[in-house]
Order: C-alpha cells, then sequence, then structure tokens
C-alpha cells in the first residue's frame, strides 16, 4: 500500500514539475507565452520568480520522493517469498507397505 501511494505521488509531481517547467519563460516562447497578461498579479517581477521558486520545491519534492521509494524497494528487496512459508506441518510422511517376500527373507 505504501508503495503505491509514493508511486501515485511521484506520477502526480512529474505532471505538475512538467507543467511548472513549461509556464515558465524560456528563450524560445513555450507556454509561457500565455501568461502575458498577468504578469502583474505575481509582483513587479511578475511570474518568473514565483514560477522558479515553485519550481525548485517541486522538484525537491520530486527528488524526496524518489529517494523514499528508493529506500522502500530496498527494504522489500531482502524480504522473500520463502520467508512467508510455513515451516512446522503436522502432516506426516506415510510408510511403505512391507511385502510378503521381505516376510520370508527374514525368517529364513
Amino acid at each position: 500500500m505504501t508503495t503505491s501511494l509514493l508511486l501515485t505521488i511521484q506520477i502526480v509531481l512529474v505532471v505538475i514539475l512538467v507543467i511548472a517547467v513549461m509556464l515558465q519563460k524560456s528563450s524560445s516562447i513555450g507556454l509561457g507565452a500565455y501568461s502575458g497578461s498577468n504578469e502583474s498579479v505575481f509582483g513587479a517581477k511578475g511570474p518568473a520568480s514565483f514560477l522558479s521558486k515553485a519550481t525548485f520545491f517541486i522538484g525537491f519534492l520530486f527528488v524526496a520522493n524518489t529517494i523514499i521509494l528508493g529506500y522502500v524497494y530496498s527494504s522489500a528487496k531482502n524480504k522473500s517469498v520463502m520467508d512467508a512459508l510455513v515451516e512446522n506441518t503436522n502432516v506426516t510422511a506415510p510408510t511403505a507397505p512391507t511385502t510378503p517376500l521381505e516376510n520370508n527373507q527374514t525368517k529364513k
């Protein structure tokens, strides 16, 4: 259950990180061109400062989640399916039946 939750968080972080990177202005226009009219909302410098801080924070969460996933998978690697097997059973092995020929040889 833990690994599925962490994997879900990892996928969500990847999607958010890609969106945050694509919204930043770069030398090529990219998706940053769509934030042109809303620059005054984030302050005098525009969304560049906010987006770079958000990208750094999301990237940090992504790296931390990756390290946690690596730790969980490495600790699960040390467990084996054989550890879950039942060692003691109440089943006894059947005995081999004796044949009359063996009885005759022992009497001679």
